[in-house]
Order: C-alpha cells, then structure tokens, then sequence
C-alpha cells in the first residue's frame, strides 16, 4: 500500500511538473481530432443525419457542408476558444495574423508557380482524374464547383490552424524547431487514404509549411497555399474531365485550358 501511494505522490508530482499549455495543445489537439473523426465527418453524416432529410439534387452537398463547418468547428472554433478563455493568449501568438507579409506573399507566389507545372503533370493521372474533386458534381457546373471550393477553403483555414497555428506555435516556446516535426506527423497520418504519391508529399510540405509559419509568424500563408494546391487540382481535374483530355503536352494544355470559358 505504501508503494502505491508513493507512487502516486510522484505521478502528481510529475503532472505538476508539466509545462501547461504544451499538455493543453496536446490534449485539445487529441479530443478535436477525435471529435473530428467521429461525430463532423462525412462518414456521420451518412450514417446519422442524411436518412432524416429529404433527398434532392444537392443532398450530396450538403454532406460536404457538414463536414466543412463540422471541422471548422472542430479545429478552429475550439482551439480557438480554450486559447482566449483557458489559456488567456492572444490568437495573434498563435498565428493568427500577416505577420511578416511581404515574405508570406513572396513565398507563397514562388510556391503557386512551382506546384503548377508539377500538378498538371499529377492530374493526368487516373488516380487523381477520380478522386478530384471529392464532390463529383463540381465537375459539371461552375457555381456549384464555385461553391465547392468556398467551402474547402473554409476547412483549409480550420486545417491550417489546428496543425500550423495551434499546436505549431503552441509547442514551439517548449520544443523551438522540433515543433515542425512534431505537427508534421499528424498532418501526415491524415493524409493515409489518398493518392500515395500525395501523402508521401505531405512530408516534405508539413515541414515547409511548419517552416513558413515560423518565419512569418502566421499560419495564413499556409491557408493560402494548401487551398491554391487543392484548388488547382481540382480545377485541372475538372477540365481534363470536361475535355476527356488526360495528355501533358501543350496541345493537350491549351485544350484543356480552353475548357474554362
């Protein structure tokens, strides 16, 4: 019995030594991606709430919808809210600002002209042509693709946060640089079930993008360039579906291009 308790004296004693806010990230990281899994994933929807409503055109997107503003509560509404009342910081520490905006917007155009060319060639391939974009209804009208891709941009801003925002510059007064690795491991593990040559992509962009927050203390710049790679590969996917064009010479780009208008 003395053992016992000795050994809970020093458990208490280890958990008074920890850093707080370093165990609140991880934990508020852990139960919002938990929540998100189960309970604002498309998957629930499904299963849970689409049987209960009438069945039109647009029922498929409002599944989309859900899981938008499911995950946007999940990984920007929540965090956010235990930063300012349980945590007492400002969002900007964690982010949430231009910070440095002339080196955001410079690296962020270079980045857009470096994945484009790579992109065009990925969207020729079949694995992409079908799973691009998720909402198959996108391909067939501009208002809705339009509408689609609001909607990603809302998740983006959400996504970035959790990952480049909160829990980056949450661990890094704690772990400095190892931070990146640190946010970079989930980012990738989410990433299982899509195309393998993009998840093992994700390596390399978790740490750049972890990298380009830090510099310019915002995790904006992260949004802007996630939402311009996901919007290009869903916008190429799209033409090439509407031209039935799958080739990668400037014939097939300009023919695809022309799709546009």
């Amino acid at each position: 019995m003395k053992n016992f308790k000795e050994e809970i004296s020093s458990l208490v004693s280890i958990i008074k030594s920890l850093d707080r806010k370093v165990v609140s990230v991880l934990i508020v990281v852990a139960i919002v991606q938990t929540i998100s899994f189960y309970f604002t994933s498309r998957y629930f929807f499904r299963v849970n709430i689409a049987q209960h409503i009438q069945v039109t055109e647009f029922s498929r997107f409002y599944e989309f919808a859900y899981w938008f503003m499911g995950d946007f509560t999940s990984f920007f509404l929540i965090p956010a809210a235990v930063v300012k009342l349980y945590l007492k910081e400002n969002l900007k520490d964690f982010g949430f600002t231009f910070g440095d905006f002339k080196t955001g917007f410079k690296y962020t155009g270079i980045f857009a002209g470096f994945m484009f060319p790579i992109i065009w060639f990925v969207s020729s391939s079949p694995e992409f042509a079908i799973f691009y974009p998720h909402y198959e209804k996108a391909r067939e009208s501009w208002g809705i693709f339009a509408l689609y891709e609001s909607g990603i941009f809302i998740y983006m801003f959400a996504w970035e946060f959790i990952w480049r925002g909160f829990l980056l510059f949450g661990l890094f007064p704690k772990f400095g640089y190892y931070a990146v690795l640190i946010q970079m491991i989930p980012f990738v593990i989410l990433h299982n079930g899509k195309p393998a040559l993009e998840t093992f992509s994700s390596i390399l962009g978790g740490i750049a993008l972890g990298i380009l927050s830090l510099r310019t203390k915002s995790f904006l710049y992260a949004v802007f360039i996630h939402f311009l790679v996901m919007f290009s590969i869903d916008l190429l996917s799209t033409l090439r579906f509407r031209a039935g064009d799958y080739g990668i010479g400037l014939s097939s780009f300009i023919n695809v291009i022309s799709k546009i208008f």
